[in-house]
């Protein structure tokens, strides 16, 4: 499941026909450390892409970025500039086929003297584009007022993704089109459309994308993009900020490059263990799920003043049950059925900022005002544009968490391990199960994830993360935590919103800036009481 973006509510297609909400990783420049890149390299049978990373990222040294005005299309105005990096399609064949990634930045607001290089960014997926990064300034977000005094600010559009030679595998439109069936199957039957569903997807895919695009689309390759996009910046060591996957992103470069990291931050952490990477990932986010879905109800109860919902969470409960019921048996306003329904409901267990809007929608829904629930959670099939970037988003999850790991072939693990969770955890367990399965026909080699560890030069990682955390559960950073030796860890007690560092919090937002400015940590592991909890 991928993680979404808070700023605006983004529809796509999970592959067997359910609605999910996506979001989802800079002189001279020193070419990459051949002796920690070749053993890691070795040890994969990607020693031949750690080379060509190295003639790749000398020769974006070299070249450097030529800064523009961005695209008018593009959404961003001055001072915000917009370039490009080449990178190989395949790195053990840097002399191949190009692509070219798109990057954005902002320059960074203070003096010459306190300027400190470049923060790169990666949003998550995978599939997120990072290109709105530097908005944080010509937004003048005061969370990041003192970085962006020591750092140009830089965004990214990944391979495959957005600007980047975008990949596909689906018609958009069709991609968008309501109402999906309802995840949760009713019946053998509805199992085998749903397979069939995902098997067509798989191969669409291919036909439209390409199998040579599909096997380069990994987590390791988009950590040698970084590299490269680190040094066309030129900047000899790079400066990043990933979050939810971005921070896969960021364990698997600090692992093959790090002697290349200055500073990282990651936040809202994947387990970076090999068995985790993808299937049992999305396992645990289904369990994860299901507890913030109940912090939520929790919350709507404590505030049946205001929203009339019911004074438990199992009155709560039972008018989502209610409506789902209702949904499934005529879908409101023809288009808007279980599967929207979940599209719409799970950014509450997201992110805290839903949760006063999905509560306001979902109490006039009860009221009688269905038209409200119809216009959130259908659909637009005129926004041409946005579906075309949900699509794009969803494939690029797809082939990357599908390429970059090894998934279960047979059917019957499937349905053993979801009908079991189903129990449980019901509200996000059957939906993510057919997102993710296109992955069980994948067209191409599925890879052996990176054993990501600590290699000579890292420096102390900051890891951040919420206890409550439902789509990047909070065992994921103590596991990266105990891989990467001398990284700190601040835990958010209590909390559960999805992009710890984007929250006002001083006991963490303090820290990050420290970090960024400074390079110190604290001398032990720091654990912060919640942000505040949203007012209704």
């Amino acid at each position: 499941m991928r993680s979404k973006r808070p700023t605006k509510r983004v529809t796509a297609l999970g592959s067997a026909g359910v609605l999910v909400t996506a979001t989802l990783i800079a002189g001279a420049v020193a070419a990459p450390s051949a002796t920690a890149d070749s053993r890691q390299g070795r040890s994969h049978g990607q020693s031949r892409e750690q080379r060509g990373a190295a003639v790749a990222a000398d020769r974006a040294a070299k070249a450097g970025i030529d800064w523009q005005e961005c695209p008018a299309d593009w959404g961003f105005v001055k001072p915000i500039q917009c370039g490009w990096v080449s990178v190989p399609l395949d790195y053990a064949h840097p002399n191949g086929k190009k692509l070219k990634l798109a990057v954005d930045r902002i320059a960074s607001t203070g003096t010459k003297a306190e300027r400190q290089g470049a923060l790169v960014y990666n949003p998550g997926g995978p599939g997120g584009s990072g290109m709105r990064f530097p908005t944080r300034v010509t937004g003048k977000n005061p969370l990041w007022t003192n970085t962006a005094k020591a750092y140009d600010f830089v965004g990214f559009d990944p391979r495959g993704v957005g600007h980047s030679a975008p990949i596909s595998c689906i018609d958009p439109q069709e991609f968008v089109k309501a109402p999906k069936a309802d995840p949760v199957p009713g019946s053998e039957a509805d199992k085998r459309a749903q397979r069939k569903l995902a098997a067509e997807y798989a191969d669409g895919c291919a036909e439209r994308s390409g199998k040579a695009v599909l096997q380069q689309m990994t987590t390791p390759n988009t950590a040698r993009d970084l590299d490269v996009i680190r040094a066309a910046l030129g900047e000899k060591k790079l400066n990043y900020l990933g979050v939810s996957y971005g921070t896969y992103l960021g364990a698997v470069y600090g692992t093959l490059f790090p002697g290349h990291v200055r500073r990282m931050i990651v936040d809202s952490v994947v387990n970076p263990a090999r068995e985790n990477i993808w299937y049992e990932a999305n396992l645990g986010q289904d369990v994860a799920f299901e507890g913030r879905w109940k912090d939520w109800e929790d919350w709507v109860a404590k505030n049946d003043a205001a929203f009339h919902l019911g004074d438990t969470r199992a009155k709560v409960q039972d008018q989502w049950l209610k409506l789902r019921a209702a949904a499934k048996k005529s879908p409101l306003g023809g288009v808007v059925g279980p599967a929207e329904l979940i599209s719409f409901f799970q950014s509450a267990p997201y992110y805290d900022s839903s949760w006063v809007p999905v509560a306001s929608v979902f109490s006039k829904y009860v009221a009688g005002d269905t038209q409200a629930l119809v216009d959130a959670a259908a659909p637009d099939l005129s926004d041409t544009a946005g579906n075309i970037s949900s699509e794009n988003g969803n494939a690029v999850y797809t082939a990357v968490e599908c390429t970059d790991a090894k998934w279960p072939t047979s059917w019957n693990k499937w349905d053993k391990d979801n009908t079991r969770l189903n129990k449980d955890y019901p509200f996000m367990t059957w939906a993510n199960a057919w997102m993710n399965l296109p992955c069980a026909t994948w067209p191409v080699k599925q890879q052996t994830p990176v054993e990501v560890r600590t290699g000579k030069g890292l420096p102390a990682v900051l890891i951040v993360q919420s206890t409550r955390d439902a789509a990047t559960p909070y065992p994921g950073a103590v596991e990266l935590h105990k891989r990467f030796k001398g990284s700190r860890l601040i835990t958010e007690n209590g909390a559960g919103s999805h992009g710890v560092t984007g929250l006002v919090n001083p006991c963490i937002n303090t820290r990050v800036d420290t970090y960024l400015l400074t390079g110190r940590t604290d001398k032990a592991d720091v654990t912060c009481a919640p942000h505040a909890t949203p007012a209704p």
